[in-house]
């Protein structure tokens, strides 16, 4: 086994497969560590549940090469989404015909996304896939990272200029360099299922706001003749057990009354799965020969579908600033490097956390003059074209700063 490398990265994910991806072929050793086989079902970001990937992320995908085989294994272009307040008469309808755009953004499965960065990985040279293996020891000084590893039943020690963690909400590598974060939580749990409705869904994704959270309506590809559509329910946590207790009748049932009828009958669900909601954004994302990624760095609510993104804009920018500092001579993993990274990002974080966590706050909210507020802000979004633009471009991630790769562009 190799044990030198320009970047150890600690989680093989979505994210973290993504950055070993825009990476390759570029003049750097790369390790990636994951605690199970690629694509193996016990892999949460592998398994059935769906990205609400915005037309941003498209291009980042193109930038890597990547889009084609992505679209070729099948995604479901959202051309509109209609965004409503339950029982109220406030609502908001964006279109990408307004962006002159083929899409605001896609609905992919998880397994497509996986099978496709697993896929490019086995084809890296400058990649090395370390899995399964578990993290048992980190340490970083000023000459370089070192990273313990139990590999196939040996325990090896890697050394890297740079450690990047990738490794989700629960960071073994955050927590291991004390790293803290702040954040709160919901009290609501997101609950997931695909379902098969009665009508075509148009390529139009519903948000709608109920008193217990937010509920997504996502269009997926048909399947043997069906119309399908993947459901994201949030739902508060004295209410979760009863959910899932019910069976496909009752909670199809129980999802009508909720959505309406403009899908027409709901008539088949698939598994459920639910995932407790919380905010959490670590207070340094960069440190002398480390860096954070992804949930790692921040997990946010997935109201508005940003969470994926909001991680694949992260590899983009460090992606660039990696190979810049690289082409200049400069070491990879030196704080003044990364920290290029850390104020590239900042705005971005700053501004997706604080919209997902204020429309969460206020939706959430059934006081009578907060109603009124945000009813009369969603008329007004839908009735003021430069303010539905502005909304629209942010939700594409097409704003501020694009590094090459959210440009469509190629590293290098």
């Amino acid at each position: 086994m190799e044990h030198n490398f320009d970047i150890v990265i600690v989680g093989g994910g979505l994210v973290g497969a993504s950055l070993a991806c825009a990476l390759g072929e570029q003049d750097l050793r790369i390790a990636v560590v994951e605690a199970v086989p690629f694509g193996a079902d016990s892999q949460p970001s592998y398994d059935d549940r769906t990205v609400a990937m915005a037309y941003g992320s498209r291009r980042i995908f193109e930038g890597m090469g990547l889009w084609a085989a992505i679209e070729q294994h099948g995604v479901s272009a959202i051309e509109k989404i209609h965004v409503s307040d339950r029982g109220h008469i406030g609502k908001t309808r964006l279109d990408c015909a307004d962006e002159n755009l083929e899409a605001l953004g896609y609905v992919v499965e998880n397994r497509v996304l996986g099978a496709v960065l697993s896929a490019r990985l086995q084809l890296l040279e400058n990649v090395s896939l370390l899995c399964p293996a578990s993290v048992t020891r980190i340490q970083c000084d000023a000459g370089s990272a070192q990273v313990d590893i139990e590999h196939e039943g040996v325990v090896t020690s890697l050394q890297a200029s740079l450690l990047v963690a990738a490794d989700g909400g629960k960071s073994f590598v955050r927590e291991q360099m004390g790293i803290r974060s702040f954040g709160t939580d919901y009290g609501q749990t997101a609950v997931i299922t695909n379902v098969s409705c009665q009508r075509p869904h148009r390529h139009v994704a519903y948000e709608r706001f109920t008193d217990t959270g937010p509920l997504a309506v996502l269009p997926l590809t048909d399947l043997a003749g069906e119309h399908r559509c993947s459901i994201v329910w949030t739902v508060n946590e004295a209410q979760l057990d009863e959910l899932l207790a019910l069976d496909e009748a009752g909670f199809l049932a129980r999802l009508q009354a909720r959505f309406g009828d403009q899908l027409g009958r709901f008539s088949r669900a698939g598994k459920r799965v639910a995932y407790p909601l919380a905010l959490r954004q670590a207070r340094e994302h960069v440190r002398e020969r480390l860096a954070l990624i992804g949930n790692a760095a921040h997990t946010i609510h997935p109201i508005a579908g940003q969470g994926f993104n909001l991680g694949l804009r992260d590899v983009a920018v460090l992606a660039q600033v990696l190979v810049e500092a690289q082409q200049a001579g400069q070491d990879i993993g030196r704080l003044e490097v990364l920290k290029n990274y850390a104020r590239w990002r900042r705005h971005d974080h700053l501004r997706v956390i604080g919209f997902t966590d204020s429309m969460v706050r206020v939706f959430s909210n059934n006081l009578t003059p907060l109603a009124l507020a945000r009813n009369i802000g969603l008329l007004a979004a839908d009735l003021c074209p430069p303010l539905k633009h502005l909304i629209t471009r942010q939700a594409m991630g097409l704003t501020g700063k694009l590094p090459r790769l959210g440009r469509g562009l190629k590293l290098r």
